[in-house]
């Protein structure tokens, strides 16, 4: 029997058999599609890691097409400037500490108020007015599609003309230095502008125009393999503002969702059928869809007051990390409560219920779709959650076994928040340093589970000349992610464990809210 929907302890049990038990007609494939890989997704498809999409080429996607040897072929946008868009916080703590060491001292904290206001004026100025504004004009669709914040209706419905009709006339805020409407900015270098007529193409309709570029090889289906990785943003903003607004009338317009912080799940389920209908007509060979993760394992919220109870998963109240038990005080400090944490996770696994049901009547009427729930791997590493706290592990819980090259590392990578002790990395490393988005590491952790569903639906992966057949097992290359981490290999230095300086920058300049603008 499969595991999808059962409970146990409350906690929904993970599915482990991405086929859910079901298998279909043996699919006579012809040849291979012109386009091996294809994503949709939201930031953690772009590949966003430190309130910033820069490192494009690092996304989980574009690992796997490394892999597969088709990385050259692998189109994906790139935001080569100021440390990308809307702010790079590890460049910013890098930039203070290059000034003022490990802790900024209490004389400084004028002067480096201003420092940080520069530097925050100078990505404001590149993406509003100056060359980042120029959005390159290629007629050929991206491969990843993936768009920060974006959840399910944006998907349907934005497109290269709604983000540009949506972005307001620049102003150059003194204060406010935060790069105005930078997701509607960002998604214009992912979704196609040319023709003219293609500025109309939402995610998943460029997706489809992808499919219709059949070949002689395979008549069929002009993508091998599509990746749906999207519904994070459904409740994230629940953590990024440490808010919860349940979703009401309106939940599916443009104009009015960004009041809500989480979706109910009947509205999610809504939303779902109609990405469904639309992936449906994708001609994609293999569709892989990933579940929800449960958002209140990201150390941006870290719960406070020890466990609620013995065996509890949850604390009694959740807050930013540099906010000690000691001194959180709930009556001024930003919190959400333990039973909304669970409110929310509750409502997660109900995403992910629908997310599987989809699947399983995909399978059950012969389509090749698979289940990756990342929701279950991101739990099986959860630290304070359950890999400190015995006592709150469900009975289907198992640690998550790293891959040698970082369980080699010192310490092993884990989901606390990232620490320093002015050298090198002390704590954390699976998390980059907005506490929501996987480092370069943990996105191969991602990848390496979505190749393992590909190769089960047999596509065949070559190595790096993209013609030789590679062997099972194909693992990813984590000494080549460890070397291009640098939040593994050499964190900033001021990124003490106590986070004094990226929690005076947050309580100085509200930087988390204003970088983490997710639902909006």
């Amino acid at each position: 029997m499969n595991d999808s929907g059962r409970r146990q302890h409350g906690t929904r049990v993970p599915v482990t058999d991405p086929t859910l038990d079901i298998e279909t007609a043996a699919h006579e494939w012809q040849g291979q599609p012109r386009h091996r890989l294809v994503a949709i997704g939201d930031s953690l498809t772009q590949g966003f890691q430190s309130g910033s999409i820069f490192n494009t080429d690092l996304s989980f996607p574009a690992i796997i097409a490394h892999e597969m040897g088709w990385g050259a072929s692998f189109r994906y946008p790139s935001y080569n400037g100021h440390g990308g868009l809307p702010l790079n916080i590890e460049l910013l703590l890098r930039d203070l500490a290059a000034r003022y060491g490990r802790d900024v001292d209490w004389w400084e904290v004028a002067p480096a108020l201003f420092r940080v206001r520069g530097f925050m004026d100078r990505v404001e100025d590149y993406w509003e007015r100056g060359p980042g504004t120029a959005v390159p004009r290629t007629r050929a669709v991206n491969h990843n599609l993936g768009a920060f914040g974006w959840d399910l209706r944006d998907a349907l419905e934005k497109s290269a003309d709604v983000c540009r009709a949506r972005i307001a006339k620049p102003k150059d805020d003194l204060v406010y230095q935060v790069v105005q409407d930078a997701g509607e900015r960002a998604a214009l270098r992912v979704l196609p502008t040319e023709p003219p007529e293609a500025g109309a193409l939402s995610q998943l309709g460029a997706a489809k125009a992808l499919g219709e570029e059949v070949g002689d090889t395979d008549p069929e289906h002009g993508i091998e393999t599509l990746i749906v990785f999207l519904g994070s943003n459904n409740a994230l903003q629940a953590v990024t503002d440490l808010r919860v607004v349940w979703s009401e009338e309106g939940y599916d317009d443009l104009a009015r969702k960004g009041a809500f912080t989480v979706w109910r799940p009947e509205h999610f389920a809504a939303e779902l059928r109609e990405v469904v209908r639309e992936v449906r007509e994708i001609k994609a060979r293999h569709v892989i869809w990933c579940t929800v993760p449960h958002v209140t394992v990201a150390p941006l919220a870290r719960g406070v007051g020890g466990k609620t109870e013995p065996g509890s998963a949850y604390f009694p109240y959740y807050t930013r990390p540099w906010i000690s038990d000691r001194s959180f005080d709930p009556r001024q400090d930003p919190h959400i409560t333990g039973d909304q944490a669970r409110a929310i996770d509750h409502a997660i696994d109900q995403y992910n219920d629908a997310i599987t049901a989809e699947v399983r009547q995909a399978r059950e009427t012969g389509r090749d779709w698979y289940l990756l729930d990342t929701a279950g791997l991101l739990d099986r590493l959860a630290a304070r959650r359950y890999l400190e706290d015995p006592l709150a592990r469900p009975e289907w819980w198992q640690p998550y076994p790293l891959p040698p090259e970082l369980q080699a590392l010192n310490p092993p990578p884990n989901t606390h928040f990232l620490a320093s002790n002015g050298e090198r990395r002390i704590d954390g490393g699976l998390f980059s340093l907005d506490g929501v988005h996987p480092t370069t590491v943990a996105y191969g952790i991602v990848a390496q589970e979505t190749i393992n569903i590909m190769r089960r639906a047999g596509v065949e992966f070559r190595h790096l000349d993209g013609t030789t057949p590679r062997p099972d097992p194909v693992l990813v290359d984590f000494d080549r992610l460890i070397r291009r981490d640098t939040l593994i290999n050499r964190p900033p230095e001021n990124l003490t464990p106590t986070l004094k300086v990226i929690g005076w920058a947050d309580e100085a300049l509200d930087l988390f809210r204003r970088v983490l603008p997710f639902g909006t």
